[in-house]
């Protein structure tokens, strides 16, 4: 009598992290360990997993608080104000194994200070990023008679890990080396762009110290 397949269950840990080179864009590569213990072979993994920054699990400091007071307000209130984040999600296919195998996930990291994550990490001048990876997504696996089957990855499952703030300040100083991005209303810029010619300014950074001279 046949035995029937059984199911593969997985389990994932997050090794390291470092960043990506030779990308267009400023990228964080994360090492994704995906294991099945259970030794079943794998066929292919269609993986999702979304990114949070658990903002709760790390001190801040003075500079930290002042710079953060746009997202949670007075520190006094960020016994309520302070949340997880949403940083990412991404969907990656993880290759045939048994056993098992260390994918590598590409993050592309923003310096649109108008994302709240990309705020949030700019703000911290060192020390770690506490982050929750959740997965989900399909497995496929041989079922009985080495037929294709596939069955989907429980919610549940999650791993930890904790980003150096100096991998993430690598990652944009190779793109953005001293620089800052801010996104303004078209107007706005048109503005800027006639002062600048007005006055003769070489740069945009000629144009903002000009325009906070005699300012604290």
């Amino acid at each position: 009598m046949a035995v029937a397949a059984s199911i593969p269950q997985l389990a994932f840990a997050v090794l390291g992290a470092a960043p990506a080179g030779h990308t267009a864009g400023p990228t964080l590569r994360f090492s994704v360990e995906v294991s099945c213990p259970t030794g079943q072979a794998v066929r292919a993994v269609l993986l999702d997993t979304q990114i949070q920054i658990a903002a709760r699990r790390r001190r801040h400091d003075a500079a930290a608080h002042e710079r953060l007071f746009e997202l949670f307000g007075p520190p006094p209130a960020w016994g309520s104000t302070l949340r997880t984040l949403l940083w990412t999600r991404h969907t990656l296919v993880v290759p045939p194994f048994e056993g098992s195998t260390v994918a590598e996930l590409d993050v592309p990291c923003s310096y649109d200070l108008e994302v709240v994550a990309s705020r949030y990490l700019d703000a911290l001048a060192d020390g770690e990023v506490p982050l929750e990876f959740l997965f989900s997504g399909s497995v496929f696996y041989a079922g009985d008679g080495g037929a294709l089957q596939t069955t989907r990855i429980p919610w549940e499952q999650e791993a930890a890990f904790r980003l150096p703030v100096a991998t993430w300040r690598a990652t944009m100083e190779a793109h953005f080396r001293d620089t800052a991005y801010v996104r303004l209303p078209k107007a706005a810029f048109d503005r800027l762009v006639a002062f600048k010619s007005r006055e003769a300014l070489a740069g945009w950074g000629d144009v903002v110290d000009r325009l906070l001279e005699d300012r604290p």
